[in-house]
């Protein structure tokens, strides 16, 4: 069964946005057939392949708080 997802590309954290990061919201599929959804922070300007990493943030918030802008800083 195919979802239909309707994802906003709107800048929707609490802490603001970095002029040197590209964001974008982006799903893929687990091995169990569910479909995630994520923010994906990337420098502006890169060549070639960069090294990825997955965060996570803790129990007590949600990505648009803590986690996300961890990642952003890391991008």
């Amino acid at each position: 069964m195919e979802e239909d997802l309707n994802l906003t590309q709107e800048w929707d954290k609490v802490f603001p946005k970095s002029q040197k990061v590209n964001h974008k919201k982006v799903t893929f599929k687990t091995h169990f057939g569910i479909t995630l959804v994520a923010d994906m922070y990337e420098p502006k300007e890169y060549e070639g392949l960069l090294p990825a990493i997955a965060v996570c943030g803790p129990f007590e918030a949600v990505k648009e708080q803590s986690s996300g802008l961890y990642a952003q800083e890391m991008a």
